[in-house]
This record gives structure tokens, sequence and C-alpha cells, in this order.
């Protein structure tokens, strides 16, 4: 919240799988924080998987930071 207030966007990315905790996370705070969702499990992807998550997720991430 404090580096937005300051004019420096941000945000961040997570799986899908933590949508709701994410949600809640915002709502106790009181800060929705832009947010860029991508397929779940991330853990055990080969590089090949990852680049392809990054890749369809890359406009999205772009879009957020330019905000």
């Amino acid at each position: 919240m404090n580096l937005e207030g300051r004019g420096i966007p941000g945000g961040f990315i997570a799986s899908e799988v933590f949508r709701e905790a994410a949600d809640a996370q915002g709502k106790a705070l009181g800060y929705e924080a832009a947010t860029v969702f991508v397929r779940h499990p991330i853990q055990d992807r080969t590089n090949e998987e990852m680049r392809e998550i990054a890749e369809k997720a890359l406009d999205s991430v772009l879009s957020m930071v330019k905000q």
C-alpha cells in the first residue's frame, strides 16, 4: 500500500488455488492489491512448462505494473 501511495505500482502473482486466500487477506487488510493468477501447481514444473505459464501471464503482469 505504501508503494502505490508513492506512485510505484505493484501487485503479486499467485497460483489459482490461492484466489480465495488472496481475497480474504485483502479484505482483512483493507487493501486489494493488483493480482495475476496463474495455473496451479507451480511446484515440480519443467522449465518449458514454467516458460509457458510465464508467457501466458506476461501481458497481465505488464498491465498490472503500468497502472
